[in-house]
């Protein structure tokens, strides 16, 4: 008699237990299945069998007697559920093991090479364990996060591609105004200009680079987040893989949270390139480089505030008085000079040992202080008016004097220029000879600018100048000694020390108001940062350490240095 094939392989498949499912479902046929695949989900004959032990990406999957398929299919929650993600580390491998030390899923070869010290009863099997382990709230909380961060990302990356956009428009903006100064200089300038014109391309590829590293670093967040939701949703009905793919999300957001927070900072920047033409430059071309300044500007807009402090002990053995600082300032080696008035001493601190390292006796009273090159510091005498040169390149010692016919008070040095004040009405500006080269008291409509000069700084580019006044404020020009602004404020009483962040904002200390106070680079206020409940009473000057955020701050009759993490 003669059956059609349909009802050939209808008694073929009454003759097997199981069928192999891959055979079935592609090609058609009906073969015997001797294995049950728990990755797969499916029963696999001989030859697929095989398969599963010839392909490295198959090799590790958990085989079982097919008859175990049966009871998997059947009776699935009284059957073991294993996990199918592979570790990272070692190939192949199922992360299959649980460190409650470390909070982690990982697979055998990392338990015996990277979870040594771990106690036993803190390595936990995930399918022996998963009942325990497993809770659904900590999937959908993690579904959560995933979404919100997933949001954020592509919120960020928007971000990006905007500012890639007006940074683009900057650099064509910046180049355009070097090329309509190029015409006004004419042809003797033309060998400068395109000096410019190269480094506002370059800094713009080092810009652009700098975003497109960021892009790229959150668009890859991006894409393993999303990678993360999926392997969470395909896990639904598998605990173990559930649970599994929980605690890699968990980590990785652990990991967006930081790029998250990173990137939030950062998106408070100004497009940071443009270009500021020197209006000077026709007398000084000959010895130019370029014809102006590209200004790359990361500016900060929020207030800072308080991560940590810590008193940095500045007495020494020897010293017969009570410390007092009114001066202090960083150097490029990364050393905090102070100056000591009562002990007539520069004391210089190790950064890293938190500890005076270095000191040198002075002739008379120190003041303020500033670096005026790599390896000398000035100081200020303030009656007979002085400045002491001291040169620090290896041990502290004193070397040249500049007297002067007033008293001096602070100092600052920019451009081969001493800034100095005198404690009173007025400014002068000397070169580094002690030669007066200008003095400033009253802005263009002669009204007075000070009452009693302190402190005085620049920006990090050099086109604005910062002074304290005591009883008005802060008191800004431009860099070439034009006044601007004064900024007073019920907050800040007593205005002494100031030193900028280079990212735009300015710090002021208020010595009667024993205070820290933020404020923008246009003279307007962002905010207290330290208050006296921070610990500072009297505070005189400050410096800030770019690198590190951190602010210095010295204080009236004080041992200490008061030194505050930023953030």
């Amino acid at each position: 008699m003669a059956y059609s094939k349909s009802f050939q392989a209808k008694m073929s498949e009454e003759c097997f237990d199981f069928t192999c499912t891959t055979c079935e479902e592609s090609y058609n046929k009906i073969v015997e299945a001797v294995r049950y695949c728990i990755e797969c989900s499916g029963y696999c004959c001989q030859s697929c069998t095989d398969a599963h032990k010839a392909f490295p990406t198959l090799r590790n999957h958990n085989l079982l007697d097919a008859s175990q398929g049966s009871q998997a299919g059947n009776q699935q929650s009284t059957l073991p559920e294993f996990p199918t993600e592979r570790c990272s580390l070692h190939k192949g491998k199922i992360l299959e093991v649980y460190c409650q030390v470390h909070d982690d899923v990982v697979c055998s070869t990392c338990i015996a090479t990277n979870h040594k010290s771990c106690p036993e009863n803190s390595i936990h099997s995930v399918p022996d364990m998963i009942g325990t382990l497993y809770r659904l709230d900590d999937t959908k909380r993690i579904n959560r996060q995933l979404r919100k961060l997933m949001t954020s990302m592509k919120s960020m990356s928007k971000s990006k591609d905007e500012k890639l956009e007006a940074l683009k428009g900057a650099k064509h903006e910046a180049i355009e105004k070097v090329e309509l100064f190029e015409k006004a200089l004419k042809s003797m300038i033309g060998r400068a200009a395109e000096e410019s014109k190269s480094e506002i391309v370059t800094t713009y590829q080092e810009l652009e680079n700098d975003i497109l590293q960021d892009k790229h670093n959150v668009d890859t967040v991006d894409d393993e987040l999303q990678q993360l939701e999926g392997k969470l949703k395909r896990s639904e009905g598998n605990r173990a893989q559930r649970f599994v793919c929980s605690k890699q999300a968990d980590k990785k957001l652990k990991e967006a949270e930081r790029l998250k927070v990173n990137q939030d900072k950062r998106s408070n920047e100004d497009v940071p390139l443009s270009f500021t033409p020197n209006q000077s430059v026709m007398n000084y071309v000959k010895g130019l480089h370029g014809i102006g300044q590209v200004n790359v500007s990361r500016k900060k807009v929020d207030m800072y505030r308080i991560k940590g402090h810590r008193d940095i002990d500045i007495r020494m053995t020897g010293d017969n008085e009570a410390c007092h600082s009114l001066g202090c300032c960083l150097t490029k080696d990364n050393k905090l000079i102070v100056t000591d008035h009562n002990n007539k001493k520069l004391k210089r601190i190790n950064l890293d040992t938190m500890s005076v390292e270095d000191y040198c006796k002075l002739d008379d009273i120190p003041y303020v202080i500033c670096c005026t090159g790599e390896n000398e510091v000035a100081v200020t005498y303030n009656r007979p008016g002085r400045i002491q040169f001291v040169s620090i390149q290896h041990k502290m010692s004193p070397t040249r004097q500049i007297k002067l016919p007033h008293t001096c008070y602070g100092i600052t040095s920019k451009n081969d220029k001493l800034y100095v004040t005198d404690n009173g009405s007025s400014l002068y500006v000397y070169n580094m000879t002690g030669t007066l080269l200008n003095t400033i008291t009253s802005n263009n409509t002669g009204t007075s600018l000070f009452s009693r000069s302190t402190h005085i700084t620049f920006n990090e580019i050099g086109d604005k100048m910062f002074v304290g006044d005591w009883d008005k404020g802060l008191v800004c020009y431009d860099g070439a000694g034009n006044y601007l602004s004064t900024s007073s404020d019920n907050d800040l009483k007593g205005a002494d020390g100031v030193c900028v962040d280079g990212y735009g904002n300015v710090f002021v200390v208020g010595c009667n108001s024993h205070n820290v106070v933020q404020y923008n680079e246009d003279g307007k206020k962002i905010g207290v940062i330290v208050q006296q409940q921070d610990g500072l009473f009297g505070p005189i000057s400050v410096c800030f350490h770019q690198e590190l955020n951190k602010l210095f701050v010295t204080m009236n009759s004080s041992n200490v240095v008061k030194m505050y993490e930023l953030e």
